[in-house]
């Protein structure tokens, strides 16, 4: 079982990487992988289990942050139209996306930092997703909004991008142009 002691926290060089593709067919260990990376997630958000195990929660972990260099990613979460995702994704890569861009306005976290880091995150609005699931089918989603944000989020740790790297250094909160807020209720 994946706990906070084995999220891979800023400043390791495996954050700063870009992570190896995945020989497909997927092998059981990447696939074993994938399963306790979406465990952790499914654990993060149910609070008995979050509380027990200390677990932080998180809608996305990617393979880097458990110490991984893998181009692989978990997902489990719901965007504001009570779509459900819930996934792990093989080499998964963003094939097109908008030109407007979005972003959270109480900004965004990650299991890897262990503090606030206040600003705007600008995202695509719009992005259309090409990968292989977790049972070896290509997969295609086409996201907006939120579901957006986070899959980006997660392949930016594929990339070795984190989240504060597109904040605006001189003014955190300073809307970008062609970005308008996607906020959670």
């Amino acid at each position: 079982m994946i706990t906070m002691e084995d999220i891979v926290r800023e400043g390791n060089p495996i954050l700063e990487q870009t992570a190896k593709p995945v020989e497909l067919p997927i092998k059981d260990q990447d696939k074993d992988t994938l399963k306790e990376m979406l465990q952790y997630l499914k654990n993060s958000q149910d609070e008995k289990v979050a509380e027990k195990y200390h677990l932080r929660p998180g809608v996305g972990l990617a393979a880097p942050q458990i110490g991984l260099s893998k181009r692989m990613i978990a997902v489990h979460f719901e965007d504001f139209n009570g779509k459900q995702y819930s996934e792990g994704l093989i080499n998964p890569k963003i094939v097109s996306h908008s030109v407007e861009k979005t972003f959270l306005s109480n900004g965004e976290g990650c299991l890897s930092v262990d503090r606030e880091v206040p600003g705007y995150v600008p995202r695509y609005a719009k992005i259309t997703v090409k990968a292989t699931n977790i049972n070896g089918d290509p997969i295609k989603w086409r996201l907006r909004g939120y579901a957006a944000i986070v899959l980006q989020h997660e392949i930016d740790h594929l990339n070795g991008v984190m989240f504060y790297d597109h904040i605006n250094k001189a003014n955190p909160f300073q809307v970008p142009e062609n970005t308008k807020a996607c906020d959670i209720d």
